[in-house]
Formats: structure tokens, sequence, C-alpha cells
């Protein structure tokens, strides 16, 4: 595809993502709105391969930071690995669909939600395809937050050890936390140089930039090395209403001029 319509589908998600907010009235607006063009870019890209005979992805992603992992749903609806019926469910019936995405979902390869899970799991998938002869890649999403966790370092340290080339670590980095600000609830920056410092090739990108984000994702695919992305996003991205404001990490009450804001914006 074109990056236009990259970028369009990525505004389309969004749009759809945020009326599935207004039925379930649940679900996490700003982490799911800052990691779109990542999700879009990766699926849309190119990068996963795809058996539609099995309506199936041959290699793996990952969404660490559990609560965004609805961001994948319409996505996987249109490739056809989600029904449409499940997905006009959600929100007004019984339905596949959750806000915490987990491996009864079709398309999900992780329960994830407790942060800081899944470079190691990623990692284990990745040696177990090695070991197997399996030419399949993981991809991994984590929110920065996660850096707060030992075993997000441990499980870094572990790849680069095993020089893992078919295991690539995506960073969302949107700055917030479920707190605030996250340089005030524990300084983190700078991020790039610290996973350099473990000899881990690290490249820097505009997360909402699907040029950048595929181009980066090319060299990971190219690299012989295990390597990282830091996409640096916006928290609610979209939404004048939520951009930049921690209490959008969960849902809130909107009024109907907000809701219609949020639309028009979203266009």
């Amino acid at each position: 595809m074109q990056i236009n319509d990259l970028e369009n589908l990525a505004k389309k998600y969004r749009r759809e993502i945020f009326e599935k907010f207004l039925e379930t009235k649940q679900g996490h607006p700003g982490s799911i709105f800052s990691m779109m063009e990542i999700a879009v870019s990766l699926y849309h890209g190119g990068f996963l391969r795809f058996d539609k005979s099995k309506k199936k992805f041959l290699d793996k992603v990952l969404i660490s930071k559990g609560h965004a992992t609805s961001a994948l749903y319409p996505i996987l609806r249109d490739f056809g690995v989600i029904s449409k019926n499940e997905w006009n469910k959600w929100g007004k019936s019984k339905s596949q669909l959750r806000i915490f995405g987990n491996t009864s979902i079709p398309g999900i390869d992780i329960t994830s939600g407790s942060l800081g899970h899944c470079i190691g799991s990623g990692a284990g998938m990745a040696i177990s395809y090695k070991n197997n002869n399996q030419d399949k890649k993981v991809y991994v999403v984590i929110s920065e937050g996660e850096l707060y966790e030992g075993s997000t370092w441990e499980a870094l340290l572990f790849a680069k050890h095993r020089e893992l080339d078919n295991l690539t670590v995506i960073i969302d980095v949107n700055s917030l936390i479920i707190l605030g600000n996250t340089s005030d609830c524990l300084k983190i920056n700078p991020i790039k140089e610290k996973i350099e410092g473990l000899g881990i090739d690290t490249k820097e990108v505009d997360g909402h930039n699907i040029d950048e984000l595929i181009s980066a994702l090319n060299n990971s695919d190219a690299s012989q090395t295990f390597n990282c992305i830091i996409a640096n996003t916006t928290k609610g991205k979209g939404s004048s209403v939520m951009e930049n404001k921690k209490n959008w990490h969960y849902w809130n009450p909107m009024t109907k001029e907000e809701i219609k804001i949020t639309r028009e914006e979203l266009k």
C-alpha cells in the first residue's frame, strides 16, 4: 500500500475504535491511539506474512502493553481473522472481544496486561523458531513505562546475548503513564543511549510517521542482529480532548460537545 493509504487506515481505525469506546464505555484510548500507526505499519506494511487460506498470520505480534491490544481488532477484522460479526457484537452483546487481549481471541498471540513480560516471551518464541528451523519473525510492542520493570532489561540483555535477529522490539514512547509524566514519576531518559549501551542497535523515529516506521522496520528485517525501534508518539493522538492528558489512559465520560469535537477531529 501507499503511505497515504496507510495514513488514512490509521485514521479510520481510530474512528472505529472511538465508536467502540462509546459503546463499551471502557478501554484505554490514550495508549491505543498512540500506537495506531505502529500497528498499521506492521500489518498493512507487508512485514507480517499472511496465509489467506487459513486466515492466519505466520509471524507473531505481541502487545506487551495489554491494555492497548484492542488497537489490533479492526485490523484483524479487515484481514478476516476476526469476523465482522464478532466486531459488530462487541459492546452490544456477548462477543469474543475483550478490553484486554488474550489468546482466546483469533489473531492475538499472547495474553498480556501485567507489564514487562512480552520481551521475554518474544525471546522464547524467537529461540524456539530458530531451534526448529522455522522462518518466523516476532515483533514486540512495549510501553516506555515497562522500562521501569527489571524483567524488561533482563530480557533485552538476553535477546542481545543470543543475537535474536528474528525479534524486533518497538517501544511506544508517549511520555505518559497512569500516574502522569513518565520523567516525573521515574526518569528513564535518555532511553536510546541506555539501550545502545547494552550493545543493541537502536533506531529512533516519529511513531506517527509511517514512512519513518516502515524504513526502520525494513532496516530491522535486513539486520543480522537483535535491534530495537523507539517510536516517539503522542498519547491520545488525534483527539484534542485526550492528547497528552494522563486521565485519558482510561476511558472517561464525555459530553456531547466533546464527542462531536472528537468525531470531527478523527475524520
